[in-house]
């Protein structure tokens, strides 16, 4: 890379807490917080917020009329960016945004269109207050950014896509600072139905319902939860950096189908490997996995991390087992995770799978996401 770029600040909206020492004590409690949670007129395995947060985001939505017409996913969003804004000690308003999302506004969307197929006729606000763009907008009004507002939709990689997109801003010396990240909404009806479609969606209510990392699983485990989380790039060394981003790497499967990947994610071997061109493969103590707790995608991402790395493998983990699968907004989780672990210098696991390859150490973590079209992506952040 041509200058480090630093994270001074991360802040997430989560079903782990708000507050980085909250979400790391609730890290250290090994009891997954997915449970039996209501969604529409039924129940399903989820990770949802405490009501604690359920009511912030219930008060911010009566702060201002504006407010009270969008979408959990903004809300969130909002809530995450404020903080992270707050703690990164931005004064200056001229800072650009990047926040993705896998589904976007989806229980306002469902909301509308079953009101359309009652009736036939939708609200005014209806288109507004659904395209994806409207996260990255809000969170800018709500700022008062005057800097470059993007947004997109890459699937579960999109908040690293954000993050990709952030160092291209930097390193380009088109804006000295970036807040990027992902929200997601997702325990709605249809969005849990989709997932039960595809046959991948957990059905066993035990003490883990999510077997993410478990390559010992024959069912698909994987279970959604919901959060935002963001955080606060700017170019060079800075006192208050909490971790460098010193390698990316990027790829894309050859699909056979719409939601295939690789079996030894091919996408993920080019990707880990374009991030860590710099770095001496025994100096990378930790790989955060996406693994999201299904039977091919856990397996082929241990396959490629083999190929990658050979016989001595870093520490691997996830935090899908505990929260879920947050779709757009699960990398900056795991790049969260991953600064925590080297802020405290404790490696945290997942309570079911064994642990081979203590390190002494957690000085340089790779950080891995991907998305229905194998589109993934790899960050190494470091301690300098």
């Amino acid at each position: 890379m041509k200058r480090p770029i630093a994270i001074t600040s991360i802040a997430s909206f989560s079903p782990l807490g708000k507050m980085t020492a909250d979400v790391w004590k609730e890290y250290l409690n090994p009891k997954s917080l997915i449970v039996e949670a209501p969604i529409g007129n039924t129940t399903a395995l989820a990770a949802p917020l405490s009501e604690t947060l359920a009511k912030e985001v219930q008060a911010l939505r009566n702060s201002d009329v504006k407010y009270k017409s969008l979408d959990n996913s903004v809300l969130y969003a909002i809530l995450a960016s404020r903080e992270a804004v707050k703690k990164a000690g931005w004064k200056d308003s001229k800072f650009g945004v990047n926040i993705g999302s896998s589904r976007g506004a989806t229980q306002l969307f469902e909301k509308h269109h079953q009101e359309f197929l009652e009736t036939g006729k939708t609200p005014t606000l209806a288109s507004p207050s659904t395209t994806l763009g409207n996260i990255s907008t809000w969170v800018a009004h709500d700022l008062k950014s005057n800097g470059p507002e993007l947004s997109h939709s890459i699937t579960c990689s999109t908040a690293l896509h954000a993050l990709l997109n952030g160092i291209a801003w930097l390193q380009a010396g088109m804006a000295d600072s970036f807040l990027v990240g992902g929200s997601e909404a997702p325990l709605t009806p249809f969005t849990i139905a989709q997932m039960q479609a595809l046959k991948i969606y957990a059905k066993t209510n035990d003490e883990f319902p999510c077997k993410a990392l478990d390559l010992d699983k024959i069912k698909n485990s994987m279970v959604l939860g919901e959060g935002a989380a963001m955080a606060c790039l700017e170019i060079g060394v800075h006192n208050n950096a909490l971790g460098y981003v010193t390698g990316f790497g990027y790829a894309t499967d050859d699909l056979q189908h719409s939601i295939s990947i690789t079996d030894e994610a091919e996408c993920f071997q080019k990707s880990m490997k374009m991030a860590l061109q710099n770095v001496s493969l025994d100096e990378v103590d930790v790989v955060v996995m996406h693994a999201p707790g299904t039977l091919k995608g856990d397996k082929s991402e241990y396959k490629a991390i083999q190929k990658v790395f050979g016989k001595t493998l870093p520490m691997l983990t996830t935090n899908k087992w505990k929260v879920g699968h947050t779709f757009g907004a699960s990398g900056m989780l795991n790049i969260e995770l991953a600064l925590l672990m080297m802020q405290h210098q404790e490696f945290i696991g997942v309570p079911f799978v064994t642990e081979q390859n203590p390190r002494k150490a957690i000085r340089n973590v790779l950080i891995n996401s991907v998305g229905f079209g194998g589109n993934a992506v790899s960050i190494l952040l470091s301690k300098l």
